[in-house]
């Protein structure tokens, strides 16, 4: 007699490996260590270079080697940490504060006000996200803050049909409905039950678009409308670089690898917090 085969799992996703998620936090909580305290990190100062000392690799006493000008390349990775995430998280307070104001109005107002609302968000999704902050940059003018603020204003859109959807879900409930039923305004039943119900989404949201806003300040970095130099800032690191690839490869692969490190962190962090609030 043949025993019964064990029945499949079938409809369970399999939960993600915890360990990622210590060492994407770990990431994250350098690179943030960089940013506040750079001096704990590294003795050496980012803007001052040795000429001798000139395209070094790697070695204990230049970790991450030095560049054309014998300026350690580790100590302008740390310093350009400060840069690169208080950017980032500038880009990621513009687009959410402007984008949920958005979309909460659009999604609590209904009719008129949500249709005009919502075709503004329409054109701002058809643009590409490199050529409207770029856009806006010129009109703004270089520097790491107007990159920053350009990165936040792609992604009002974003965050605007997020905060629409979960209003307009949590406003068709039935205790949003009792609520206005028992006498409650719009005001207090939009603060007490449609917000604290509807902006979980968009936190996650934010997290995943730290990573993001991350790549795409780099990328403007290295396109010249960043930090000027010699100030040190992560796409500029690689921009200054790229003569060098063929003889001094940690010029670019190591800041490279720090930007990889650091963005799949904070994505990895926003997937963990996206499952914690589904």
């Amino acid at each position: 007699m043949i025993g019964a085969l064990p029945s499949p799992r079938v409809g369970r996703a399999r939960p993600r490996p915890r360990a990622t998620l210590v060492l994407a936090i770990g990431i994250l909580a350098i690179a943030l260590a960089w940013a506040f305290v750079p001096g704990l990190f590294t003795a050496h100062d980012p803007l001052a270079g040795v000429a001798a000392e000139a395209l070094q690799p790697p070695s204990p006493a230049h970790p991450f080697g030095t560049d054309a000008t014998g300026r350690d390349l580790l100590a302008r990775v740390v310093f350009g940490a400060g840069n690169s995430l208080a950017g980032a998280a500038l880009a990621v307070l513009v687009g959410l504060i402007a984008g949920t104001a958005i979309g909460v109005l659009a999604g609590s107002s209904g009719g008129f006000v949500e249709e005009a609302l919502m075709r503004v968000v329409d054109v701002l999704l058809a643009i590409p996200g490199l050529l409207l902050a770029l856009s806006v940059i010129v009109l703004l003018g270089f520097g790491v803050t107007n990159a920053a603020i350009a990165v936040g204003i792609t992604s009002i859109a974003v965050f605007a049909r997020l905060a629409r959807s979960q209003v307009v879900r949590v406003r068709r409930t039935d205790y949003v409905e009792a609520a206005f039923g028992s006498g409650g305004t719009f005001l207090a039943v939009l603060r007490r039950h449609v917000l604290p119900n509807s902006l979980g989404a968009v936190v996650a949201l934010a997290a995943l678009q730290f990573g993001s806003a991350i790549l795409q300040i780099s990328t403007l970095g290295f396109l010249g409308y960043g930090a000027p130099p010699p100030i040190p800032e992560w796409g500029l690191l690689i921009a200054e670089s790229r003569d060098y690839v063929a003889t001094a490869w940690w010029l670019t692969t190591l800041p490279g690898l720090v930007v990889a490190a650091v963005v799949l962190a904070a994505n990895r962090i926003a997937a963990a917090i996206r499952e914690s609030s589904a």
